[in-house]
Formats: C-alpha cells, sequence, structure tokens
C-alpha cells in the first residue's frame, strides 16, 4: 500500500495541488496529514484527493470542524490519533511533546509535524518520522510517501515536481 504522509500545509495551495497531482499519478491510497491544514478553504481542497485523508489538528489549525464533517474522504482524528493501514499500526500528532504519549502503544511508526524538518529516528520498534513542511515555511516542501512493504517513506520534494 502506498501511502502519503503530509504534514504544516498552512494555505499554501500551490504545494498542496502539487502534491494531490502527484498522488493521484501515484496511485497514492491514503494521506496522513499531522495538522496545521490551517483553514476552512484548505480543509475544502483535502477532498480534491478524493482518497481517504486521516488528520489530526495542529497548533495553528483554525477550521471550522463542521466544515471537517462535511469532507466526505477526511477523517478527523483530533490532536491525536491512530490509524491501522495494511496491518501497520500508525499513530499520529503534530507537536513532538506528544510522542512520548503514543510510543507505549507499540505503533510501527509514529509521524508528526509542527518543526517543519524531515526527520527519522527510532526508538525501541517505533519509527518516528516527521515528512517535513508541505507548505514550505522555513524550508523546502516535502512530503512523504511510504510503500507499506518497505521499512521506511522517502522524502518527496515538491519543487522536484
Amino acid at each position: 500500500m502506498k501511502i502519503a504522509i503530509i504534514s504544516d500545509i498552512h494555505d499554501n495551495y500551490s504545494y498542496l495541488d502539487s502534491c494531490v497531482s502527484y498522488c493521484k499519478k501515484e496511485q497514492i491510497e491514503a494521506i496522513l496529514c499531522c495538522g496545521d491544514i490551517t483553514n476552512d478553504e484548505t480543509v475544502k481542497r483535502l477532498a480534491d484527493f478524493t482518497i481517504p485523508v486521516y488528520a489530526i489538528r495542529g497548533n495553528s489549525d483554525i477550521f471550522d470542524e463542521k466544515i471537517v464533517s462535511a469532507v466526505s474522504n477526511l477523517h478527523y482524528l483530533g490532536r491525536t490519533g491512530e490509524v491501522e493501514l495494511d496491518t501497520k499500526r500508525i499513530g499520529l500528532c503534530h507537536e513532538p511533546f506528544f510522542i512520548d504519549d503514543l510510543l507505549p502503544k507499540q505503533y510501527d511508526a509514529i509521524f508528526y509535524g509542527h518543526t517543519h524538518k524531515p526527520w527519522i529516528e527510532q526508538r525501541e520498534k517505533t519509527h518516528i518520522i516527521n515528512p517535513g513542511t508541505l507548505g514550505g515555511v522555513f524550508n523546502l516542501s516535502t512530503f512523504a510517501v511510504w510503500d507499506t512493504a518497505k521499512p521506511l517513506p522517502e522524502l518527496v520534494r515538491t519543487n522536484d515536481l
């Protein structure tokens, strides 16, 4: 299964549109969003993926949760969340301080955002991964793609698309 992991969109529609095009072309089957979608318009644009989007709330999110519930492919998980995709147990959070709360649940991977810096580390048997900032805030625009048949996701630079 191919999963895209995005975070920190910060209403950058150009990069979000590039990511949507990439996901359609590469037949991505699900999106994990690690927060900072930001506003209602960006929430509505997540419907462009037409595949399941699992999202948590970030510290800069000001969207209306009624709008979120109206987007049929968007599964809103609150401040932290978990999903199981292709037998992989995955934890999601925005700020890294939530990672310690999620670690005891023994996920295969925990994805987070907030720092805008791509990062991979391993704690015990859990991979801790930040896909960077899709919005390109303070760093290049990036997101990650995980083929669950492989141990780790690959980083995609949106400017290279």
